[in-house]
Formats: structure tokens, C-alpha cells, sequence
């Protein structure tokens, strides 16, 4: 069965924020990445120096659930607060993580079509018809 996580984003105070969430409950992060972590070519756009150095991706485990962050950044945009929080869906397979996205995603906006990443995950993103932000991802290396 897929398991669901929050996915909170900021606008460049995400390691601030996930610093301080780790102060209280406690734990380690297994991952932290930044966005000059990204691997580039040259069809990329150039990172600015802030947005090098905001974090692209961090989780923090909390019991049964991994509270999963992120910064915005140019290309995104400002993040508005009340929209920037996502449901995270980790499948246990590219199939179940195809048909959650397709059954969820219908009549919504599929803005990132579920692909395969630099990271290792099927991964895709969309708004559903709701208004609700959903990520669905498969990890295909889980032990990165």
C-alpha cells in the first residue's frame, strides 16, 4: 500500500525550518540536497547563486511518517502561503504510481507528467481538480 507524507515548501528558510523541526523531534536527516546538487547540461537554465544553495529536497523521519521539504526557487516562483503544502504519495510500484496519478490527477492540472529522475524515482506532480497538490513518487533505487 502507498504510504503518504507531507510536503511543505518555502521560500529560502526551508534548512531553517527543518533545522528547528529536527530540534524538536529529534532524529537525523537521511537526505539533504541542494539545488547545485542537480546535475546540469546544456539545456539547463544557470542557477543564480541564491537559488545554488536553497535546498531542493530534504525529508525528516517522525514516527511512521517522513515530513519532506523543499525550497522554491526562480523558475518556480514565489511560493503563497496556503498553497504551499502537498500530499506526497510513495508507491510501492511504477504501476500503482501511474494509476494513482492518472486516477487523481483527472480533470486537474498534471503539470509534471510522471518520469523518470536524476534521483532515482518515477515522479510526477499535479493539482487535482480540488485545488489539492499531490506528488506521487516511486522510488526505483530505494537505497540512495
Amino acid at each position: 500500500m502507498a504510504a503518504v507524507n507531507p510536503y511543505l515548501i518555502f521560500n529560502g528558510n526551508c534548512e531553517e525550518a527543518f533545522l528547528f523541526y529536527k530540534s524538536v523531534f529529534g532524529g537525523e536527516f537521511p537526505y539533504i540536497g541542494k539545488f547545485s546538487d542537480m546535475p546540469s547540461d546544456e539545456n539547463s537554465p544557470k542557477l543564480s547563486e541564491a537559488d545554488a544553495n536553497k535546498v531542493m529536497h530534504v525529508c525528516l523521519p517522525i514516527g511512521d511518517t517522513i515530513l519532506m521539504g523543499s525550497d522554491s526557487n526562480d523558475a518556480s516562483g514565489e511560493v503563497v502561503f496556503g498553497s504551499n503544502v502537498s500530499i506526497s504519495i510513495n508507491a510501492e510500484s511504477t504501476e500503482e504510481a501511474d494509476r494513482i496519478f492518472n486516477g487523481l490527477s483527472a480533470g486537474g492540472n498534471p503539470y509534471m507528467p510522471m518520469n523518470k529522475t536524476f534521483w532515482g524515482a518515477y515522479f510526477g506532480m499535479f493539482v487535482d481538480k480540488f485545488g489539492i497538490h499531490w506528488m506521487v513518487n516511486f522510488d526505483e533505487n530505494p537505497t540512495k
